[in-house]
């Protein structure tokens, strides 16, 4: 291969990758503004206004709490992408047409995010099922645009790249969150009220999700496939792909062990608020510039983490966040109440360490993954993470239920730190991507 040729195949590469990255940029201000800040407390507020004398709305007929409401919405949008991921990793695969598919997913979400301007009154059924559109729409997106790492990367620059796609990520949920809470604070002065702010703070993040998946869409190319076997049959493909990992029982132990550190994250993520507000005694204001903090600092935690892998590999690097994850719940354990500025330092914490475990986890993921079945393999390491997602809020809700401490609670989460880092340890990384048939990099 001429000199020429190699630059050319560089030049074309890293235009890909920039263009992968901003997919990251496009979809992650739905998870920020939309799911962790804005919509849980704005649809809880729009069904208790729907509620009965005894607090109950009744979708379908079926009796439900309205501050229920959201949470089983969340839960239903779990089981819809839990369903189409399989049918949709397998036309990824089978086809080798992933930005159709990547489109679609985006763009039904989008357009789902984007209606909810129109949640007002008593709306709630609305609310619920753009949700559930919206959260399986993006659920479902990001097993295309994961499967595209492998191809675009190679494997000794795919922490670099994943890392680099986490920190865009959690830039733009930073930037839109900024704008939103100015809006949302300073809604007077705009001349609009505080529903109609935050309704256009959902609809923005829809506006945005759509306009910046153009970039990705421009820039990433689909590759040929040899396989000419039709690609409707999404689950039965899946039963083979879960044959398939049987024989490959060390990537099945890395997926088993970031099952279930992952699932710690996550509950970290959805229970701080509830911990800051019910236990520490802090204002809403103070919930939403911690998140804010967290996003902010996830970037430069996402950046770190990579040129630490690239030093001591991910693996490594993967442990050592999740003692850093089990030291911070420690801490938090210990926070006194009502003094925001050691919480602060809590979200500090988590915010250094949130976005590099989970990129460098996902690259290390693509190493494990047999080449040319990238879509399938990656449909099941989201099943594994929004599958098995409730584990960790039930353990939460169950240990406050039985101690009536949210301290309790949220030290019960250590479990999964140190569980999933005891699994980790055991998986010889070099041994299983020898397996997958990938070459193995310097670093791992």
């Amino acid at each position: 291969m001429s000199t020429d040729t190699v630059r050319t195949d560089v030049i074309d590469r890293r235009r890909e990758q920039r263009g992968w990255y901003f997919y990251d940029w496009a979809c992650s201000v739905y998870s920020t503004s939309v799911l962790t800040v804005f919509l849980g407390p704005y649809l809880t507020a729009v069904a208790k206004s729907a509620a009965d004398a005894d607090g109950f709305v009744h979708p379908l007929g079926i009796p439900v709490r309205a501050g229920s409401f959201f949470a089983y919405c969340v839960s239903a949008s779990v089981i819809v992408s839990i369903l189409v991921m399989p049918l949709v990793g397998a036309a990824a695969d089978r086809t080798g047409r992933k930005k159709p598919l990547l489109a679609a997913c985006a763009y039904v979400g989008a357009t789902a995010t984007t209606g909810l301007f129109f949640l007002s009154g008593d709306r709630y059924l609305l609310g619920g099922l753009l949700l559930i559109v919206a959260n399986s729409s993006v659920a479902v997106s990001m097993v295309v645009y994961n499967s595209y790492l492998p191809q675009i990367a190679p494997p000794e620059d795919r922490d670099r790249v994943s890392s680099r796609g986490w920190a865009f990520g959690y830039a733009a949920g930073s930037s839109m969150l900024i704008v939103n809470l100015v809006l949302f604070t300073g809604h007077d002065s705009f001349g609009v009220s505080e529903s109609t702010a935050v309704r256009i703070c959902l609809a923005s993040a829809g506006l945005w999700w759509g306009a910046f998946t153009l970039v990705p869409l421009k820039r990433l190319r689909d590759r040929r496939t040899t396989s000419s076997a039709p690609a409707v049959h999404g689950w039965r493909q899946l039963a083979s792909t879960v044959r398939d990992m049987r024989g490959k029982p060390l990537t099945l132990g890395f997926l088993l062990a970031y099952l279930i550190y992952n699932d710690g994250i996550q509950t970290v993520i959805s229970q701080a608020s509830v911990y800051g507000s019910q236990e520490l005694g802090l204002s809403q204001s103070t919930l939403i510039t911690a998140v804010l903090m967290v996003q902010v600092l996830a970037v430069a935690g996402a950046l770190g983490m990579g040129r630490l892998a690239r030093t001591y590999g991910a693996k490594r690097t993967i442990l050592g966040s999740l003692v850093a994850w089990t030291v911070t719940l420690a801490a938090g354990y210990f926070l006194p109440a009502g003094a925001p500025v050691w919480f602060f330092v809590l979200a500090a914490g988590i915010g250094l360490v949130l976005g590099g475990s989970q990129a460098l986890s996902r690259s290390l993921f693509s190493h494990l993954v047999p080449p040319g079945k990238e879509a399938e393999y990656f449909s099941a390491y989201e099943m594994s993470d929004r599958g098995m997602s409730w584990l960790g809020p039930l353990l939460f809700g169950i240990t406050y239920q039985l101690t009536g401490s949210y301290r309790d609670a949220i030290i019960s989460l250590v479990a999964f730190f140190v569980i999933g880092f005891a699994l980790l340890a055991r998986v010889p990384v070099r041994q299983a991507i020898l397996d997958a048939g990938n070459p193995v990099p310097e670093r791992i």
